[in-house]
C-alpha cells in the first residue's frame, strides 16, 4: 500500500479532532477541523452516529496510526514490537512510536510537524551523536543529542517552527538549546508525560481480536 498523499486536513475530519498534521495551519481559523467538524464525504454530514466496539477500536488505531504518519505495516510492526516487550502492551507502543527520528525532530521544534520533519530527515538535514541520520524510522536512546547540520541553519522553515517552541512547552525528556540548535533525548519518556489525546489501550483490544 502506497503512502497517503491527498489533503491531511480530511484525516484529521474523519477523525474529529485535530492530529496536527498541518504544522502552524492546525492552530489557525483555517483548520479545516474548526469549519467543517464533520466527516468527508458526501455523506459526512448525515452518516449515523452509532458506531460499533470494533469501529471505536479501528477509529483509534487510525487515529494513532495517522497522527505518527505510519503505513499499517509499520504501525503493526511496532505493535508486535510493544508486545514482546515487558509491561503493558499500549504504554510501550506510544513508548516506541516517541522514539522515532522524525517524531523527536517535531517535538523538539525542528519541523512543523511530523511530516515535514520526515522530509528533513531523509534530505540529511540533522545529525545524531554528529553522525548525519536519514532514516526517519531510526528510534532515539537515553543521551543520543539531535542536531541541525551547519549548512541548514539557516533554513527560514527551521527557524519559523522552533519560534512556536516556548520554553515552558518542552517536554520532560528532552532539552533544547535553541541558540545551537541541538536537542538532547534525556530519556523514553512514561506515558502520563506524552501530550497524545488517544487511548492506546483500543488498539491493544483490536489486534487481540
Amino acid at each position: 500500500m502506497g503512502r497517503y498523499i491527498e489533503s491531511s486536513c480530511r484525516l484529521c475530519r474523519r477523525e474529529r479532532q485535530k492530529l496536527f498534521l498541518k504544522g502552524t495551519k492546525c492552530f489557525t481559523e483555517k483548520c479545516p477541523v474548526e469549519r467543517r467538524a464533520y466527516p468527508p464525504g458526501l455523506h459526512g454530514q448525515t452518516r449515523r452516529q452509532k458506531i460499533s466496539e470494533y469501529g471505536v477500536q479501528l477509529r483509534e488505531k487510525q487515529k494513532i496510526r495517522r497522527m505518527y504518519g505510519l503505513q499499517e505495516e509499520q504501525f503493526h510492526n511496532y505493535f508486535e514490537k510493544a508486545l514482546r516487550q515487558s509491561g503493558r502492551t499500549g504504554e510501550n507502543l506510544v513508548k516506541l512510536l516517541e522514539r522515532r527520528f522524525d517524531n523527536v525532530v517535531y517535538r523538539l521544534g525542528f519541523a512543523p510537524s511530523r511530516k515535514a520533519g520526515r522530509q528533513f530527515i531523509v534530505h540529511g538535514h540533522f545529525m545524531i551523536n554528529n553522525r548525519v541520520v536519514n532514516v526517519p524510522s531510526y528510534l532515539l536512546k537515553s543521551g543520543d543529542i539531535v542536531q541541525v547540520i551547519d549548512k541548514s541553519k539557516k533554513l527560514d522553515i527551521i527557524h519559523s517552527s522552533m519560534k512556536r517552541m516556548k520554553d515552558s512547552a518542552m517536554l520532560p525528556w528532552l532539552n533544547l538549546d535553541k541558540a545551537a540548535m541541538v536537542g538532547t533525548f534525556l530519556n523514553v519518556p512514561e506515558r502520563a508525560d506524552v501530550p497524545l489525546n488517544a487511548n492506546e489501550q483500543l488498539v491493544v483490544e483490536l489486534y487481540s481480536k
